[in-house]
């Protein structure tokens, strides 16, 4: 605490009047509760005070710490919280006393002050205000060179809060969909095992599509053969016919032949046929199989829209997440800025308490200066004094001499003009001095106004009266004419 500060005692009154002023009076307050101080007197204050003053936003609330729901579950448990309450807000009110250079405070000065102890307590509080008030005000030219601070401020506050509340809703949207994320995860690695297995149906599928096409053309070929055969038969048939005779035995044994070469023709074409079934109903084999693997190749289909889909939920996962990263860094980009700002209040503090420190040395030098000035100018007044007397005795004695006098009177307005004159320069040399001090030093322009006002109006009551020197001068040139 800077050693300007004091605390006096107070009236009672003065007091009241101050801490309603202030807002930290409770209820009522009169000057007649301070001189006859209620143990509740200085609780009610001093949690008024730290309320408002030392800790507004309420982030050094001693309720709200652990353990303390704990210890207020006890035995009486009003009692025990009630106490440690008193006894948390004594701990901080005797820790602000003395940061301010009043020792001493004890728990009995806080429940049951005397009259004196409790105006001297209330009396430091007030004139801590009166200090804190006068400091504000000294700062308050260097706020109104960043006046748009505070909205600058407020702005980096919504915006944390904004990115703040959009990481919560992230984190949130995150957590609702990690059971649906988790279920697609697990849907994507059966779908990936029921694919693999698909795979392998497929292969197995394939490998007999190409053996039965194999044995399909192996029929088709052997189809085509045996029909070679059934002609070659009937050309033969018809050379046979062609060498018919007339004989009974040759043709007897022609009718034999063509009977067992027709017999073989029937076994032949029973053979086609059967061969003819076998490949309509390999065929139909060959066509259910081929509508199995399109039903697999649509269900296989859907299994990788599926997994598309997936994979499309899996960016929008990863893009959230970044997205997210981002926000980290502008929020980490704002804190940094922050505390940037924290340096320059404080630099712009200890400013202000460097240009306080060099005001103070000017008020010192300019009352120094001006004391002497005052001596200086009583000393001269005592020294007109005699000069004075010596006049008015002159003026007695010159009351016969008229145009000695005429004479006289005009060499004294001569003198009256030029001493007003003198008088006047040093008023302008002050004043022109006056003006190039700082412009906090109005009380030391006051005075300095009002000496120089008193001096001019000595010097015109003096110079109202005939001067001295003249008139001595004249009655030491007239005095043997006398």
């Amino acid at each position: 605490m800077s050693s300007n500060f004091s605390f006096p005692e107070m009236a009672p009154a003065k007091i009241a009047e101050e801490l309603h002023a202030y807002g930290l009076a409770p209820g009522n307050l009169r000057a007649e509760d301070i001189t006859n101080p209620q143990p509740d007197l200085l609780p009610a204050v001093f949690s008024n005070f730290l309320a408002s003053v030392v800790d507004p936003t309420g982030d050094g609330d001693l309720d709200q710490q652990l353990g303390f729901n704990a210890l207020a579950s006890l035995d009486n448990p009003e009692h025990h919280a009630e106490a440690i309450r008193v006894l948390r807000l004594h701990r901080k009110s005797r820790a602000f006393l003395e940061s301010i250079q009043f020792p001493g405070f004890t728990l009995r000065d806080f429940l049951r002050p005397d009259p004196r102890r409790a105006v001297q307590v209330l009396s430091a509080l007030v004139n801590f205000l009166y200090y804190r008030e006068e400091k504000l005000a000294l700062l308050q030219p260097i706020i109104d060179e960043f006046p748009n601070s505070d909205e600058r401020d407020m702005e980096l506050k919504a915006k944390i809060a904004e990115h703040k509340k959009a990481i919560a809703d992230h984190e949130l949207a995150a957590q609702m969909e990690e059971p649906m994320v988790q279920q697609l995860e697990a849907k994507v690695n059966s779908l990936k095992q029921k694919l693999v297995e698909y795979n392998k149906q497929q292969l197995a599928l394939r490998a007999n599509a190409n053996a039965i096409h194999e044995k399909k053309e192996e029929t088709l070929r052997k189809i085509s053969e045996s029909d070679f055969e059934l002609m070659k038969l009937v050309q033969e048939n018809s050379k046979l016919s062609a060498k018919i005779v007339q004989s009974p035995e040759k043709l007897q044994r022609s009718l034999e032949e063509r009977k067992a070469t027709r017999v073989e023709l029937k076994n032949a074409e029973k053979i086609a046929m059967q061969r003819v079934q076998e490949k309509t109903a390999t065929l139909e084999i060959y066509s259910k199989a081929s509508e199995k693997l399109s039903r697999h190749l649509s269900e296989m289909q859907a299994l990788q829209e599926q997994v598309a889909a997936a994979k499309t939920l899996e960016k929008e996962v990863k893009a959230r997440k970044s997205k997210i990263s981002d926000e980290s860094v502008t929020i980490k980009a704002l804190d940094k800025r922050m505390v940037e700002w924290d340096g320059k209040v404080l630099e712009i503090e200890e400013r202000a308490k460097a240009k306080e420190k060099e005001r103070d040395q000017i008020i010192a030098d300019e009352n120094q200066k001006l004391a002497a000035l005052r001596s200086e100018i009583e000393w001269k007044l005592k020294c007109l004094e005699p000069r004075e007397r010596e006049v008015e005795e002159t003026t007695a004695k010159a009351t016969k001499l008229c145009l000695e006098t005429d004479s006289i009177r005009k060499s004294a307005a001569e003198e009256q003009q030029r001493i007003y004159a003198k008088f006047q320069e040093i008023g302008h040399a002050f004043n022109h001095y006056n003006d190039n001090v700082n412009t906090s030093l109005e009380q030391v322009e006051e005075v300095s106004k009002e000496t120089l006002e008193r001096l001019d109006r000595q010097a015109l009551e003096a110079l109202d009266t005939p001067a001295s020197l003249p008139v001595e001068k004249d009655n030491s040139s007239h005095g043997p004419a006398s």
